[in-house]
């Protein structure tokens, strides 16, 4: 934590990244403005797997509140309501035409025809998946989280918080005589309120030298319906690795642990004296992994784990199945009360690991992008309803399943992805929809030292903030 007016210098090496990230705040709801791009270009001399792009343009998703969002999140917590939403969208920074009083503060993507622009997106929004699209353009989807991906042509992408995509925007061959909209709004699907608004942002043609200024007509994009959850899937369908002999996607085969996790919605009991709670019934809003809704610790699970202290702080009793099966896609059960814990799943270092995430209809099915830190994951599988163990793993794809780091598990459906535990650590894999992270949709996976130097845990550094 970097104390109120300091600053901190993080040294780290990048082993064999590159791509689209982001860096941002993750405590409270800090991260609604502090965040920004992390391009990690290829090395040098090393081409990308398509033709060089005659410009690179990073495009960040933003979530604007008029009040401070801290603030926000603070009274939610306490009334155990749902959070007021947000009062605009921005790309990068600015909020575009369709708000009011905005029109001044747009973002102008200006380019010349007959050209390639490799776009950065970067959904950085606090609570909300998004759908984009350019009028009257097709976009190229090339990379996702930072990993190449088979290229694919579309006029809209879809793009959950944590998640980047790189896309390739060839512009038209001559001045197209107009501007065009890029607009960004939510893909929704839980029960909650949410910020219903659309940002604009303009691609602006640069104009021929002889000709004059004149109002050009600005066309705007169609985006899907805000619940459109098929073309959702349709879309992360598309995603596949190039798994190519330089880019392979080496996904684990022989499997050491498989894990099954419920993720979604529940409640609190009231803990206000003689009032009722503004969540469901008079009880409080919560959210779980496996029922656990994660209690945050006071001291630092890592430090605890480095030093051998971990009593009092955390348990590593995580279910690594749910306590009690339900039809976890039909009619839910009364009792929607949660467990709390500060629970973490311990694994020996490089285990292989199955895991498959399934959303539940507590208080409304809803799509939850889960991110893992510390590693990437290949999604082999996913589908709506229950999972099943037998019929759906038998049509997983281990040739060239999309590899990343953020995951939608679906609106009332289930995701599967595999990963090796080859870093040692505590690492946090959480829901990115942050009111949900607030609520304790977040567990943490514990990796234990390897036999050789290079597989065990660093010393904290000698100069790393104190709370």
């Amino acid at each position: 934590p970097i104390q109120t007016g300091q600053s901190y210098l993080y040294n780290f090496t990048i082993v064999g990244q590159r791509g689209t990230l982001f860096w941002h705040a993750h405590i409270s709801w800090l991260r609604s403005t502090v965040y920004g791009p992390l391009i990690i270009l290829p090395k040098r001399n090393t081409s990308y797997p398509f033709a060089k792009p005659y410009k690179e343009v990073p495009i960040i998703f933003g979530e604007w509140f008029n009040v401070d969002p801290e603030a926000v999140i603070r009274q939610a917590l306490q009334t155990g309501g749902g959070p007021n939403v947000s009062d605009a969208y921005t790309i990068n920074g600015l909020p575009g035409p369709l708000y009011n009083c905005s029109a001044k503060d747009t973002f102008k993507l200006k380019v010349k025809p007959g050209k390639t622009y490799l776009l950065r997106f970067i959904n950085a929004a606090l609570n909300d998946e998004l759908f984009f699209s350019i009028a009257n353009h097709t976009l190229t989807i090339v990379e996702a989280d930072a990993i190449y991906v088979k290229p694919f042509q579309t006029e809209t992408l879809v793009i959950t918080p944590g998640q980047t995509t790189n896309v390739l925007l060839k512009t038209k061959p001559h001045f197209p005589n107009a501007t065009f909209f890029m607009t960004a709004r939510p893909y929704a699907t839980g029960l909650g309120t949410f910020d219903n608004s659309t940002v604009a942002a303009i691609l602006e043609y640069e104009l021929p030298s002889n000709s004059m200024h004149t109002k050009l007509p600005l066309f705007k994009p169609s985006l899907p319906p805000l619940n459109d959850t098929s073309f959702a899937t349709n879309f992360t369908n598309k995603l596949r690795s190039l798994a190519s002999a330089k880019f392979p996607a080496n996904v684990p085969m022989k499997l050491d642990k498989q894990f099954f996790f419920t993720v979604g919605l529940g409640t609190n009991p009231c803990d206000q004296q003689n009032q009722t709670c503004q969540g469901p019934n008079g009880t409080k809003f919560a959210a779980s992994i496996n029922n656990v809704s994660f209690v945050q610790p006071t001291t630092a699970l890592l430090q605890s784990h480095f030093f051998g202290q971990s009593n009092g702080v955390y348990n590593s009793d995580f279910p690594i199945n749910p306590t009690h099966w339900f039809n976890y896609t039909g009619n839910p059960p009364n009792n929607t009360m949660v467990s709390n814990g500060t629970k973490v799943v311990v694994l020996p270092f490089n285990t292989s690991v199955e895991l498959v995430m399934q959303d539940t209809s507590i208080l409304g099915a809803e799509s939850h992008p889960l991110h893992l830190h510390g590693f990437n994951f290949f999604v082999v599988g996913q589908g709506f309803g229950n999972f099943d163990p037998k019929k759906d793993t038998a049509k997983f794809n281990l040739v060239d399943p999309v590899e990343r780091n953020t995951v939608g598990v679906p609106s009332g459906g289930w995701v599967a992805i595999r990963f090796l535990a080859d870093n040692p650590g505590v690492w946090f894999m959480h829901c990115h929809l942050e009111v949900h992270t607030s609520w304790g949709l977040k567990m943490a996976w514990l990796v234990l030292d390897g036999k050789l130097p290079n597989q065990k845990l660093l010393p904290p550094p000698t100069d790393l903030p104190k709370c």
